[in-house]
């Protein structure tokens, strides 16, 4: 019986000093103005050259991220390892449009599979296409409009990015998944990713797309490339998730006057999110999956799904994951039962990972209730030591 109220199992890993630190970095990003506005500050502080990038350094991006670079990473791997719980290494550079960006990013990208293929404890790798492709030229080719001559030749430089990435992924045996986007560019990702999996998908799940299940049409589209996998011989990888684009698009189909493609309230989301997880789970033979989840009752209903279907807590076609710093109950109780976890561990300079730690801020408030859950379990830890 797993219990993810075991404290001395969630936070086995850190020191009292570290659990009070991560105490007040939560009651923090439980303020909203307070941690609005500590982002905002943040933001303008780096542009203006002030120096606080130690101050970030030894606080928020220590508890959300790895390091500055592959090798910074190593001793947050190691220790990760040590609970039994893997690493995707995640290069969490954010908003670059030019040639030379997308280059090193796909450099970058193929450099944390070759560091995986030597280190065991990296089971995965992961990019987004927006760091390979520009977002405008995304948006076009998802409405179906047809490309200039330059368009075209920008398209088929992305697409040499994205199949490079993947082939070494291929040469490595290393699983990459590929994260989900926007509605407005996301057919396009499908389309490029689906291409993907049916090239170097034939022995096994090597390539993942991800699905954000706040979506109502996802459910229909995982069976749907189930299904086309089955009839043209590759296995489908793919990561659930929730999804982290919820108001974005709302707004945006209020303001374009289009019907949401976001579910009518939290529960059809969660009732879609635990039927992937039954569907991957009776079709385990073509389907692996990475449960991306924070939701303690869907990790639940995972054990039990794997149970019912006999598969041993070790599968490799089924991971647990969650972000570094967050969600340490469900990660470690899971690993000390045997479950694959995996660690989401973003990587970059501090500079650069900025944007992606103030949304990890603004995550934990808008989840309901997770500030104050993470809160209530750190302070159960810091009694209990006493």
């Amino acid at each position: 019986m797993i219990s993810f109220d075991d404290t001395e199992i969630a936070f086995r890993s850190k020191s009292k000093f570290q659990l009070r630190k991560a105490y007040y970095l939560f009651k923090l990003m439980g303020k909203p103005i307070l941690s609005k506005l500590g982002g905002e500050i943040a933001n303008v502080a780096i542009k203006m050259h002030i120096p606080i990038t130690g101050l970030i350094k030894s606080t928020i991006f220590q508890q959300f991220c790895g390091g500055e670079s592959i090798e910074n990473c190593s001793d947050k791997i190691d220790e990760l390892a040590k609970h039994n719980i893997a690493t995707i290494l995640d290069y969490s550079v954010e908003g670059k449009a030019s040639e030379k960006d997308f280059k090193k990013t796909m450099e970058e990208t193929i450099a944390v599979l070759n560091f995986a293929h030597k280190n065991k404890n990296i089971p995965f790798a992961v990019f987004k296409i927006t760091g390979l492709a520009r977002f405008q030229l995304l948006e076009k080719i998802n409405l179906d409009e047809e490309l200039s001559t330059a368009e075209q030749q920008e398209y088929d430089r992305v697409i040499h990015r994205i199949n490079k990435i993947c082939k070494k992924a291929h040469q490595h045996k290393i699983p990459i998944m590929i994260d989900a986007e926007e509605s407005w560019i996301q057919n396009a990702i499908d389309s490029i990713v689906e291409t993907m999996m049916k090239t170097f998908n034939k022995e096994q799940a090597i390539i993942y797309n991800t699905i954000q299940m706040y979506r109502h049409d996802r459910l229909d589209y995982l069976k749907k490339i189930h299904e086309n996998s089955k009839e043209e011989g590759y296995f489908i990888g793919v990561k659930l998730v929730r999804g982290a684009y919820l108001e974005k698009e709302n707004e945006r189909a209020k303001k374009m006057g289009y019907p949401t493609p976001i579910q009518p309230n939290k529960e059809a989301c969660n009732e879609d999110y635990d039927s992937a997880l039954e569907y991957a789970c009776k079709n385990i033979h073509g389907i692996s999956i990475c449960a991306g989840t924070h939701n303690e009752e869907s990790s639940l209903l995972l054990t039990r799904l794997m149970q019912l279907y006999n598969i041993e807590r070790n599968n490799p076609k089924i991971y647990f994951s969650q972000l570094l710093g967050m969600s340490d109950h469900i990660s470690y109780n899971l690993a000390n039962k045997g479950y694959n976890i995996v660690k989401y561990v973003p990587y970059g300079p501090v500079k650069e990972v900025l944007p992606y730690l103030i949304r990890r801020a603004e995550e934990n408030r808008s989840i309901a209730g997770q500030t104050g859950r993470e809160l209530n379990l750190i302070i159960q830890e810091i009694k209990r030591r006493k």
